[in-house]
């Protein structure tokens, strides 16, 4: 089992803690990281784009002009795609973007994803992150006793002066641990997390 050094809110180690490798020690694998990310942006897409084609622009009923005998090249519509305020080729129309994967793939994923972490030392470990109030300069100070710039903060349950005292800092985002996702823990450099979280989540996930 991997050893991570736990630290206080004033960046100062008090101890370490045993990670477990069923989820922080599996072997990374890269195709189910990038399935799980694919996944993740398609499911956050909208949908809604459209474009009209040809069938659906105004106007061009008649034929602008005779077929032979103007020395021009024979049209139909003056809504064809190659005129000006004319209907678009394969115009995009609002459709569903989502798709699923199996549940053993996305616990892979999610499983490499905090496995990369430890690998990469990207993982912060606090033995407890309480605010008596909510103040953004108090989130802004313990980030700057560990030094730290971009990072995932994950809680084992809601905390909402931790939530609403980091809310306005940039590159700084809480999450529970029902919540993570493979795409938020590799976009931020960070992964910081409480002792009683990594205990939720190797209940969750080992």
């Amino acid at each position: 089992m991997a050893k991570v050094a736990v630290y206080n809110m004033s960046g100062q180690q008090v101890g370490e803690i045993e990670l477990n490798d069923a989820v922080f020690g599996v072997e990374v694998n890269e195709p189910v990281l990038h399935s799980a990310v694919v996944q993740y942006l398609a499911n956050n897409r909208q949908g809604t784009q459209s474009a009209k084609t040809r069938a659906e622009v105004r106007g061009g009923g008649r034929k602008p002009w005779r077929q032979k005998g103007t020395g021009r090249a024979r049209q139909g519509s003056i809504r064809s795609p190659q005129w000006v305020g004319g209907g678009v080729v394969f115009a995009p129309k609002p459709r569903d973007y989502s798709f699923k994967l199996n549940k053993k793939v996305k616990r892979l994923a999610l499983k490499s994803a905090l496995s990369s972490r430890v690998q990469l030392n990207k993982i912060v470990v606090l033995d407890e992150l309480k605010f008596d109030e909510i103040k953004t300069k108090n989130m802004k100070n313990v980030l700057d006793q560990l030094k730290l710039n971009k990072a995932l903060i994950v809680l084992d349950q809601k905390d909402t002066n931790v939530m609403l005292s980091a809310r306005n800092i940039p590159n700084v985002k809480t999450a529970l641990v029902n919540t993570i996702n493979v795409y938020d823990i590799l976009k931020y450099d960070t992964f910081v997390v409480t002792k009683d979280a990594v205990a939720a989540i190797e209940e969750v996930y080992a």
